[in-house]
């Protein structure tokens, strides 16, 4: 007589549930500088270009996300920078040239 429910098969093991990763952890944040620099670019060229290196090396050191920015920030602030003295080029011409006709008059 035997039966098989007074000898039952042990239960296969209960598997932990699954969290998530705690907050901090696995792949780092944003570089808070490249993000820095991006925005200082449209102000002030020089200063979001300056920015950019930087967030690139503490990049490089630390891993972290946000290359792109950098890089979009060093690109813009140069294109900025040579653009402003393009116009001040021209400006300074033609306000040169517009005193010479003035003082031909």
């Amino acid at each position: 007589m035997s039966d098989s429910n007074l000898n039952p098969q042990p239960l296969p093991p209960q598997q932990q549930p699954q969290y998530a990763q705690p907050y901090g952890s696995g792949q780092p944040g944003w570089n808070t500088m490249s993000i820095v620099a991006f925005v200082a670019t449209f102000f002030i060229s020089i200063v979001g270009i300056i920015l950019g290196f930087i967030a690139l090396s503490q990049i490089k050191r630390t891993g972290e996300q946000g290359r792109g920015l950098a890089l979009a920030a060093i690109i813009i602030g140069f294109v900025a920078l040579a653009l402003g003295i393009i116009v001040t080029i021209i400006v300074v011409v033609a306000a040169a040239n517009s005193a010479v006709y003035y003082q031909s008059n």
